[in-house]
């Protein structure tokens, strides 16, 4: 282990960093895991899954009506504090079985009288004690403990329940004392086990993933958020390994070599445990050849400006003593916000400065500021129950953006929330199988339903509303709302209206700020009723109406409004910003719309109106045709005179509002015809976005070939406009969304056959597999080069991608080819693919959802992935679905395509086949699948005949 290196940063905030003597003032890191000395291995005995003894259940105890088949906790007891100590094995026993022991304390306050105790316990083998249950209850007072009459756990609802002779009585304190063993797996949740080969040899990592429902499966705990408590964690592990968690470590103990850590601040289920080898105590953690390579310098060097400028944003300062982050070799979501310890995928963490691509850059920035935005936002205010779940994660979505921009200024990245929530939410959002923000809290109950909430809806709806919110408040006045409100309820649990409360005041305490309504009015119609608003302006009469945007027009939404002020249409508040040109002069005014309510905002002759300027509001625009036509005649003319943002608004209003049948598609089409003199990134990224239904409605008939003539058209000036500023390939575009236009530029100009685009892509990549010790490819263009070439090549691109996939000691490069192997067209690669997805040793299991739904992005592998995930569904759900967030991707992303009457038949019989297996978390996502592939038969039927005009006419 290297000398220990003290480097502090005036950011208000102390940096405790590690080195390795040879990096100097670098910032550097270390971690590489080895397994455990012989001297911790399981003794005979102490390791064994073996079963429990478990008393006689009462016979009132699988009756419905009973607290312990209930999923919500009784509010009769509260935990105060916990004490914990694990001890992980990172070595198989006899069974070949790598397990953890361990034993737990909590103290609970009794807040009512009561004879029952009900604490979450989920595949943990509890040790019986001398007496004879799974536990052992003490008194913390004067008065003795109530006897226990008989325990036992309940499976469904995963409760271990305590019935007591006598009740505990309110106002008191008492002890919960347990044993247990559970099972190291590598399931990526709760305790679970990571492993990686580092020369040759493998290392495994013991780590954790609690959020939502997966803390019980460590140790019995009261697994909800607003059970709050302290908590002691002591780790056992052999000296030559370090064990990490919230808390700063207090004590090292020799003699039985055990690893005790800082008691933590109050948190709910975020605890994070982590145990490796030569660790270099510091804060970025990721293996060891990926420090040597300077992977985590950049992230090092980004944390602490974005925790300063929350530090300031907030107006509180940073509520612990450290902050670690950690770059895991198997981890399901993209990071965790584990207060003080976050753990990340090495995607999302990790950067070379030398072979990553200014995407991976982004992505580690973003990632690291929307986890760090957890850390006030989530950690030190919590949620009171999931179905607020959006409060937690559509802020922190909102605010990564500005602490993104805080630390990469130049990179203008706060136009991108456009792209990457408010567009992306509004083809969820306009289904009629949508839900509000705050569901009622009987919705949200099972933990398949928790896990549910994780999804675009609490994600980018909530940022994309938390946005607006900010806009019409101000920034200034909402910024000093949540500081009020963060500081109010430090270390506490809220509900959605807590803000709104503190948003109120911050408005009638700044002088000249008012707005028309109350915070809770405004909001209330934004986050209590799903979807979102059309606004109708009629600028021959200057009328103004709204109506519940809808995909599909003929759809029904069964979810009742409160606010349902018509009786076809759902009632919101929407403000608009409008701004018109007349003679080359701008003329901003503001209004509010209500939907019976009418306002001036005719225009005649050239005249035009542009409504929701910067898509500051979370509504669709619609015009009359006149407008429209004003609008397309400026496009064509002088598309600069409108912003970059409004550019790509046009567009993606008009395909949707096509798609409504609100709008020709002929006229959501004619939006796109100026784009060959187009050459910023935000309108090219809307439009090919909203092409690519156009694609996955026609690839499969005779539209797409008209497609494609139009497109190679559109996109050969943007192709050959890159290929003279970088000078032929051999610079990168200094503005940082032109090196993701030059992106596009390239991967379309390939697909379509533009001249000399393929003949480029293969013979860099020819190159590459000539030499694999050296790769020509600007890793900005790996992506899109490394499937080209894979797409119009054989078996020997194939095999020598899969080759440097699995060579890669960097995790960017390796998704970049994994994502890369799934454009071949050869149906046989693909099979072998999809096979190799449900092998761990071949694809890490965080890593098969996602490469299923590339294979199944690719039109040739479209029905094999469909007929493999049918064929082994039952296997899937249980070893890759259940508890996972992310799971609904999957489904969403096999269907996408699904456009005839034969798709949905099979997806409503693969439906019924399993009901009895189940869905989990993408319950939901099966009813929108259903829901959108019957709204894409309508479409495509009734639309196909004059696409095909249209593109054979322009391409003509």
């Amino acid at each position: 282990m290297g000398k220990v290196y003290y480097i502090s940063k005036n950011i208000g905030i102390g940096l405790l960093v590690l080195g390795f003597i040879a990096l100097a003032t670098i910032i550097a890191l270390s971690i590489a895991y080895d397994k455990e000395r012989a001297k911790n291995k399981v003794k005979p005995g102490d390791g064994a899954l073996e079963s429990t003894s478990t008393p006689a259940l009462p016979t009132t105890a699988f009756t419905p009506k009973e607290p312990w088949d209930r999923y919500r906790l009784p509010d009769s007891i509260i935990p105060v504090s916990y004490n914990v100590t694990l001890w992980p094995r990172l070595q198989p026993n006899a069974q070949g079985l790598y397990i953890f022991t361990g034993r737990s304390s909590v103290i609970f306050g009794c807040m009512k009288e009561t004879d029952l105790i009900i604490i979450h316990c989920s595949k943990l083998n509890l040790t019986t004690t001398s007496s004879g249950y799974h536990v052992k209850l003490n008194s913390l007072g004067h008065a003795p403990a109530p006897t226990i009459r008989s325990t036992w756990l309940v499976v469904k609802t995963e409760y271990l329940v305590v019935l007591l002779q006598q009740k505990l009585q309110a106002g008191s304190k008492y002890e919960l004392e347990a044993e247990f063993v559970g099972e190291l797996a590598d399931d990526l949740q709760g305790f679970y086990r990571s492993e990686y080969m580092q020369d040759g040899v493998k290392k495994v990592v013991a780590t954790s993933q609690m959020q939502a429902t997966h803390a019980r499966k460590t140790f019995p705990c009261f697994d909800e958020p607003a059970m709050k408590a302290v908590f002691s964690v002591t780790i056992i592990h052999s000296p030559d390994t370090v064990a990490l968690s919230n808390g700063k470590e207090t004590g090292l103990f020799q003699e039985n070599p055990q690893h005790s850590l800082q008691t933590t601040m109050q948190i709910t289920n975020l605890i994070c445990l982590l145990l490796g080898s030569h660790f270099l105590n510091i804060r970025i953690w990721a293996q060891r050849k990926a420090i040597a390579d300077k992977q985590g310098d950049y992230a090092l060097n980004v944390t602490g400006p974005i925790l300063q400028f929350y530090e300031h944003y907030y107006n509180t300062t940073y509520p612990l003593s450290k902050s670690d982050q950690i770059a895991l070799p198997d981890f399901h979501a993209g990071a965790m916000e584990n207060w003080g310890l976050v753990t990340y995928r090495e995607t999302a963490l990790l950067y070379d400065p030398i072979l990553s691509s200014t995407g991976n850059k982004e992505r580690v920035t973003t990632v690291i500021a929307h986890e760090l935005a957890h850390m006030w936002f989530g950690n030190l205010v919590t949620l009171q129950w999931w179905n607020d779940l959006w409060l937690n994660e559509g802020f922190a979505s909102y605010v990564e953006y500005l602490g993104a921009d805080y630390a990469e200024p130049t990179w203008n990245i706060k136009d991108q929330i456009i792209l990457y929530d408010v567009q992306k939410v509004f083809a969820v959002d306009a289904l009629a199988s949508s839900h509000p923000l705050s569901r009622p809290e009987d919705e949200v109950n099972e933990p398949a339903q928790i896990s549910e909430m994780f999804n675009t809806i609490s994600y980018s709806k909530g940022a994309a509303v938390i946005r607006m919110l900010s806009e019409f408040l101000t920034e200034p006045v909402f910024a000093q709302g949540l500081s009020s409100y963060l500081n109010t309820f430090a270390f506490g649990n809220t509900v959605y209206t807590d803000l709104w409360v503190h948003l109120q005041q911050a408005v009638e305490n700044t002088p000249g700020v008012q707005i028309p309504h109350s915070v809770d009015d405004i909001m209330n119609r934004w986050t209590l009723q799903m979807g979102f608003p059309v606004v109708t302006i009629d600028t021959r009469t200057g009328s103004i109406t709204q109506n519940h945007f809808l995909l599909d027009p003929d759809s029904v939404v069964d979810r009742p409004s409160q606010f349902k002020l018509r009786t076809t249409a759902l009632g919101y508040d929407a403000y608009i910003q409008s701004t018109s040109w007349q003679n080359q002069s701008s003329t901003k005014i503001s209004f509010e719309i209500s939907p019976d309510t009418y306002h001036p905002m005719r225009v005649s002759g050239s005249d035009w109106i542009l409504a929701n300027t910067n898509v500051s509001g979370y509504f669709r625009v619609n015009y009359d045709l006149d407008n429209w036509n004003r609008l397309l005649s400026i496009l064509n003319l002088n598309h600069q005179e409108l912003s970059v943002i409004n550019r790509a608004q046009i567009i993606d209003d008009a395909f949707n509002l096509a798609r409504a049948k609100m709008i020709s598609t002929t006229l959501a089409l004619k939006t796109t015809k100026y784009l060959f003199k187009e050459r910023d990134y935000i309108p090219w990224e809307s439009f090919l976005r909203n092409l690519d239904y156009y694609t996955l409605m026609f690839d499969r008939t005779e539209v797409y070939g008209a497609l494609q003539a139009y497109l190679k058209q559109q996109i050969q000036p943007l192709f050959e406009y890159f290929q003279t500023v970088t000078e032929n390939w051999t610079r990168v575009p200094t503005i940082h969304t032109d090196q993701y236009n030059q992106i596009n530029a390239i991967g379309i100009a390939c697909n379509v056959g533009v001249d000399g685009c393929r003949e480029l892509i293969k013979g860099w990549y020819r190159q590459w597999m000539d030499n694999q010790d050296h790769n020509p490819i600007h890793p900005n263009l790996k992506s899109t080069v490394y499937c080209t070439a894979i797409a119009f090549g054989g078996a020997e691109e194939w095999n020598f991608a899969w080759r440097m996939f699995k060579n890669s000691t960097l995790a960017s490069e390796a998704s970049r080819l994994r994502s890369a192997m799934a454009c071949t067209k050869l149906p046989w690669l693909l099979n072998r693919y999809l096979e190799y997805t449900l092998d761990p040793t071949k694809i890490r299991k965080q890593d098969a959802t996602s490469t299923i739904q590339y294979i199944a992005r690719n039109v040739v592998g479209m029905p094999l992935a469909w007929n493999f995930v049918r064929s082994r569904w039952s296997f899937i759900f249980q070893h890759y679905g259940k508890g996972s967030f992310s799971f609904s991707s999957l489904i969403n992303g096999i269907t996408r395509r699904f456009s005839t009457e034969f798709e949905l038949q099979e997806l409503e019989k693969f439906k019924e086949d399993n009901q009895h297996v189940g869905f989990g978390s993408a319950t939901l996502a099966l009813e929108q699948a259903i829901e959108k592939t019957t709204a894409n038969i309508k479409w495509v039927t009734e639309n196909e005949a004059e696409v095909l005009r249209w593109f054979t006419e322009e391409s003509a």
